[in-house]
């Protein structure tokens, strides 16, 4: 990717794993029939990017962030029709940073050839000094190694409240997001980078302020990081809000678009799972609400 406004990547991510089969009615191991279904899942939601490949979203900023364990055939799919493909290489659901596949993530990197490697990070300043070195450690690894073989790391940062941070503005999560988040994420930043590790995109959360998303684009690009950028996560949230997130941020030097999953597709799956939706309903609403996120973020950009 090119630094800044002068490329945009709208990525759809469908890597999540746990709460995906959740939402299935999934609980423990899969069983052969449930893995099918959780498959056939993924490759609706694929289906839904091909329709707006189809619908005149230029293949050049399309992006997919699918996992390996229910979208494999998904992935190869995306590589062989020339879609940036990301794929994690965090362990899914652990509060901590770890490897899926252990020692062998390099062989599943090199196997798929993902254009990222994403990684999950729950990250607060609060943290302990045990867990901050303990990720510190893994996520350093995993970046040099990336970097030393010519491969992009796609950072996905989260900085979940404290109980004592949240009690410091009255258990408002709202009130955390404006007034707290922002400034912990800053601290996170430098501390990550402090640490010798370096993403070639952050995947953030969004800010409701443009100040924030300018402080947080200059941190990321500091001391001659001009090639580094952000894109927006959705979070779920709904789509007023991952509006306004993309709004804010879609302004400021340093921002490339975005990186949405549940807020594109969670509920069209529910319903084609619950037998409410054709195949084909889905793969047009889905194509639907990813070109209306793309709207909203090229129709603030420059503004």
């Amino acid at each position: 990717m090119k630094s800044g406004s002068e490329a945009k990547l709208y990525m759809l991510a469908f890597d999540h794993r746990g709460n995906f089969k959740e939402m299935l009615g999934v609980t423990g191991d899969a069983t052969p029939e449930q893995m099918q279904r959780l498959q056939t899942a993924k490759q609706l939601i694929w289906s839904g990017v091909r329709r707006a490949l189809d619908d005149g979203v230029p293949k050049e900023v399309v992006g997919i962030l699918v996992d390996e364990e229910m979208g494999s055939m998904v992935a190869r799919e995306a590589k062989a029709l020339g879609v940036k493909l990301a794929m994690p290489v965090e362990a899914s659901g652990r509060s901590v940073f770890e490897f899926e596949f252990g020692d062998r993530f390099k062989d599943h990197i090199e196997d798929f050839d993902p254009d990222f490697n994403k990684v999950l990070v729950r990250w607060n300043p609060a943290d302990t000094d045990e867990d901050k070195a303990a990720q510190s450690e893994r996520l350093k690894q995993l970046s040099d190694w990336l970097h030393k073989h010519g491969r992009k790391l796609l950072f996905e940062l989260l900085v979940p409240a404290s109980a004592r941070q949240l009690d410091l503005v009255g258990g408002d999560t709202e009130a955390y997001d404006t007034e707290v988040r922002p400034y912990l994420t800053l601290v996170a930043i430098d501390e990550i980078i402090d640490a010798g590790i370096e993403p070639d995109i952050w995947k953030v959360e969004g800010f409701d302020r443009p100040y924030s998303c300018r402080l947080f684009a200059e941190l990321i690009r500091r001391n001659g990081r001009d090639d580094i950028v952000a894109v927006v996560l959705g979070r779920g949230a709904d789509d007023a809000k991952v509006d306004h997130w993309l709004r804010t941020g879609a302004p400021v030097v340093g921002y490339s678009g975005f990186a949405i999953g549940r807020s594109i597709w969670s509920s069209e799956v529910a319903g084609w799972n619950n037998g409410d939706a054709t195949e084909e309903e889905v793969a047009t609403a889905i194509s639907a609400n990813y070109r209306r996120f793309i709207s909203v973020y090229e129709g603030t950009t420059g503004s």
